[in-house]
């Protein structure tokens, strides 16, 4: 079975490490197959299919999208063997990326408001590089601030999981809400540019098993092509729940470790994911690579 990871993030999101730097970290992890997904952005994708091919990796080119369904307000779906030159991929995708900062923008505000100090000059730099800024920045430069140690101690936070549990998660003191795209705009998107449409991890975004069943469901009539099951925070019982729903409706059966960085709290390496025994079915993804 080829050792596949099919989501990763570099510096053109929320990772740390340059596209390149990421494929080449993948292939030390000993991964075969791999995907870049920066959010709502697919501007890293070029770097990393060099880098992968230099490696001897086989590589998608792909993007993670944020969207919205009923009262979720922050679900992910990523897109493999997406075409990067398509000009309706890269029209929606700016769009999604000028809705994000904004709310991100609102988010930083809200947590002035709260009375947590921020060192905006981290943000100014990144915008300024033409990067994006996402919540994990607004996070760092939260925690990283000399300013806020008292309180955050006093809030017994430690670190970023507790940060975001606190503000920057929906529900959440500073959290500012999206309103587009939708799962099935997503969905769509990806399809138009060629690709293949996947849930990425589901269970980290709603609680509830029948939930999660239930919109599995609802976006597999708009289209959506699999799930992510794999996934490092997926129990057993929810990755085999996933698992027999998806081979009921023969959709792709896709996983990853969400690598961000060397160091990470969670998310620090390729492969850190378990199969609980069960087998992936990843249909095209991949498979253009391979060809090349």
């Amino acid at each position: 079975m080829t050792a596949f990871d099919l989501q990763c993030h570099s510096t053109y999101s929320d990772g740390a490490l340059a596209p390149a730097d990421v494929m080449r970290r993948a292939k030390d992890d000993g991964m075969e197959l791999v995907a870049l997904t920066d959010h709502d952005t697919i501007d890293g994708v070029d770097e990393a299919r060099a880098a992968a091919r230099a490696s001897g990796l086989r590589f998608s080119p792909a993007a993670e999208l944020s969207a919205v369904a009923g009262g979720h307000a922050d679900l992910h779906v990523c897109g493999y063997e997406l075409d990067v030159s398509d000009s309706t991929l890269i029209d929606a995708l700016h769009a999604f990326r000028a809705d994000r900062q904004q709310r991100v923008e609102k988010m930083a505000d809200r947590l002035q408001e709260l009375g947590l100090a921020l060192d905006r000059g981290v943000l100014d730099e990144r915008k300024a590089a033409g990067l994006p800024i996402g919540r994990p920045h607004i996070a760092s430069a939260v925690l990283a601030h000399a300013n806020n140690r008292r309180r955050l101690r006093e809030d017994g936070i430690a670190g970023r999981d507790d940060l975001f549990r606190e503000y920057l998660v929906p529900g959440a003191k500073a959290f500012v809400q999206r309103t587009r795209p939708t799962v099935v705009e997503a969905i769509d998107v990806i399809h138009a540019a060629g690709g293949v449409a996947v849930w990425a991890h589901p269970f980290s975004d709603v609680d509830d098993p029948e939930e999660v069943l239930a919109s599995i469901g609802a976006f597999a009539k708009h289209g959506l092509d699999g799930v992510e099951v794999f996934y490092p925070t997926h129990t057993a019982q929810q990755t085999a729940l996933l698992h027999v729903a998806c081979t009921r409706r023969g959709l792709l059966i896709t996983g990853s470790a969400d690598f961000h960085a060397p160091g990470h709290e969670r998310f620090d390496r390729f492969g850190a994911f378990e199969r609980y025994g069960l087998e992936p079915s990843l249909g095209p993804i991949g498979a253009r690579s391979a060809r090349v």
